[in-house]
């Protein structure tokens, strides 16, 4: 799908760009397939807000989607394109042959009409979902489960796409988008394809308001804060803060390491790169 720019009547309509989403569906989702979503405001059971910046926004219903695609050697056809509200990918909605239907990820190039199939020994087709271990190596893969049975859990997000790079006995090595290069157990799925929406890393939002939309609330900095609200805060005229980024609670910022299952460190071969 094409990008979307504006006439520049105001200045935030000088910077925007938006995905043309004129192929998508415009009606309602299915009402079965969806469910009431509670907005929070990054607030727990006790109130007290543990997720900063989060609060408003437009209300929207969860959208459930199949991510085991358990459906094995059932034929299901695309009835439509769907846009997600709590997502950057799109969905597609399926038709199986015993006339239930089930939203899906969609697969990037997939269209109206067209018929996959889950189960071993499958064609290699976009949105066929199979083991890793009958797929070929150099083959670009989403929706990716850890654990056989377990639902797809990797590269889910818009254009996102994983390789097949080779096979060390039971487990396919897969190299992820983040460029993190890990085993995985051959006998866990996988969707054929990379997801839709590429174009998503190209969205210029144009406006706070937009933002506000989505649910997501403004961001101050610490060193404009209060030394009583803010580690970085308080000093005589404008500071750098005086120490390493860290959080309102002091806890290190932009590079620390949080990582601590140890467990599965045994499946990265290499990690993912660093990001600018």
């Amino acid at each position: 799908m094409a990008l979307k720019t504006f006439k520049s009547y105001t200045k935030s309509t000088r910077g925007t760009v938006l995905v043309d989403r004129n192929e998508l569906w415009k009606g309602k989702p299915i009402k079965s397939l969806t469910s009431g979503k509670i907005s929070t405001g990054g607030r727990n059971n006790q109130g007290r807000i543990t997720s900063r910046h989060r609060g408003s926004g437009h209300k929207n219903k969860y959208r459930e989607i199949d991510f085991y695609r358990k459906k094995d050697d059932m034929e299901g056809k695309v009835l439509r394109l769907e846009y997600d509200p709590n997502r950057s990918a799109y969905l597609a909605l399926i038709e199986y042959k015993d006339s239930t239907k089930k939203y899906i990820l969609a697969p990037n190039k997939i269209r109206i009409g067209d018929i996959i199939v889950s189960g071993r020994k499958k064609e290699i087709k976009i949105g066929n979902c199979m083991p890793l271990s009958d797929i070929p190596d150099g083959t670009d893969i989403h929706n990716i489960e850890l654990n056989p049975n377990g639902g797809g859990k990797l590269i889910r997000s818009a254009g996102a796409a994983a390789q097949i790079s080779g096979n060390d006995g039971n487990y396919c090595i897969i190299k992820l988008s983040s460029g993190e290069i890990r085993k995985i157990i051959n006998t866990a799925r996988a969707t054929i394809g990379s997801v839709s929406n590429t174009d998503h890393q190209n969205i210029k939002i144009g406006k706070a308001g937009r933002n506000r939309w989505k649910g997501k609330r403004p961001q101050s900095r610490g060193v404009a804060m209060n030394p009583v609200d803010h580690p970085h805060g308080g000093g005589e005229g404008k500071t750098s803060g005086g120490r390493s980024p860290v959080s309102p609670w002091g806890q290190s910022a932009k590079g620390l390491k949080t990582r601590s299952n140890k467990r599965t460190n045994k499946y990265i071969i290499t990690r993912r790169k660093k990001r600018n």
